[in-house]
């Protein structure tokens, strides 16, 4: 287990924690946006940066005093880092511990048929999957991750991302993947760490996380675009966000009327209504469309909803979209599935 206890660190008007945090035999991956810390907690890890108070362990011993090369932790960089004079065999094994099957990690990472290549005649996917061989060659106690696939072009960054989930996975050591791609975290990581001006905002599965996120920062970075205020209000049988005008059933319970509250709404769960199902759908809200985004296979919508200030965003696939025969600035009506609408306390 690598943990961290009580950790701080400033840079200037930066302060990362106090942060706590325990990563398992398991890929944590560590999401938030440039600046938050992410980097800051990695070379902490690493050795490289020394942090101001608290304590780093691995496997309960101390790794404050030791310096990076006896740490057991290997962290690969965004671009690698490759030695560009080298061979692919030469980088991976210029850390290799004794015995360290080199044609095996490269058949691992499908880059046997490059050994003898220069690292300067690499592609960055191929780069990439050369650095994380050479970190395994090591044979790490722990391995550490820098955003390794941002500078990527998007379909190696896909197939990649697959490639590393089902190389890492088995490894049975802790890893800490950093990154403020969400679809990256996502894919790769057995849990997830919202970080935000160096503060972990919540700690989950995937799942839990996008969900149920904890606070209306980690709602709108992991794609709840609809985050708003409102206040609860009793129901028949289940229970009322008011918002403006309107009462929203959710299925959210445990909170008492009048209780304020901030509520979120992914734009994949709001549905298209046509008019004759309106009677029979709940939740159902009517404006404007204001915006229109067309993202190749789906249609962002941005629609101005009556008798309100705010923009509710929705998500359509092209199909429903032709099939609704919809366009900019027309009227329109959705659907929000109580189920669809999360809420929390406001602090």
């Amino acid at each position: 287990m690598l943990e961290f206890d009580s950790i701080t660190k400033s840079h200037g008007s930066f302060r990362l924690g106090p942060l706590d945090l325990q990563v398992d035999d398991e890929i944590l991956a560590i999401l938030g946006p440039s600046g938050c810390g992410k980097t800051t907690l990695l070379a902490i890890a690493a050795g490289i940066l020394q942090q101001d108070g608290g304590t780093v362990s691995l496997h309960g011993d101390s790794l404050d005093t030791r310096p990076p090369e006896d740490r057991g932790t290997v962290m690969v960089f965004q671009d690698g880092a490759l030695f560009p004079h080298m061979t692919v065999r030469e980088n991976i094994r210029y850390a290799a511990v004794p015995d360290t099957d080199v044609e095996g990690l490269a058949a691992t990472f499908e880059v046997a048929a490059l050994l003898e290549q220069r690292a300067s005649s690499l592609s960055g996917g191929e780069r990439q999957r050369v650095a994380v061989a050479r970190a395994l060659a090591a044979d790490p106690s722990a391995l550490l991750l820098d955003e390794p696939l941002t500078n990527l072009d998007a379909p190696i960054r896909h197939r990649l991302r697959e490639d590393l989930r089902a190389r890492l996975a088995p490894l049975d050591i802790p890893v800490l993947y950093v990154t403020h791609d969400q679809s990256a975290a996502t894919a790769i990581g057995d849990r997830l760490a919202v970080l935000n001006d160096g503060a972990i905002q919540q700690v989950g599965t995937p799942a839990a996380v996008f969900e149920r996120p904890a606070t209306p920062f980690v709602a709108r970075f992991t794609g709840h675009d609809n985050v708003f205020d409102g206040t609860i209000h009793p129901g028949t049988d289940r229970p009322h966000v008011r918002w403006g005008p309107y009462r929203l059933e959710t299925d959210c319970t445990g909170f008492e009327p009048s209780t304020a509250v901030w509520f979120s709404i992914r734009p994949e769960y709001v549905r298209v209504v046509p008019e004759p199902e309106r009677e029979a759908t709940s939740n159902v809200l009517t404006g404007s469309i204001t915006n229109r985004l067309f993202e190749g296979d789906t249609y962002r919508l941005r629609i101005a909803v009556d008798d309100l200030d705010e923009r509710l965003e929705l998500t359509v696939l092209r199909p429903a979209y032709d099939r609704h025969g919809l366009d900019e600035r027309d009227r329109i009506s959705v659907s929000v599935p109580p189920s669809a609408i999360y809420l929390d306390r406001v602090e």
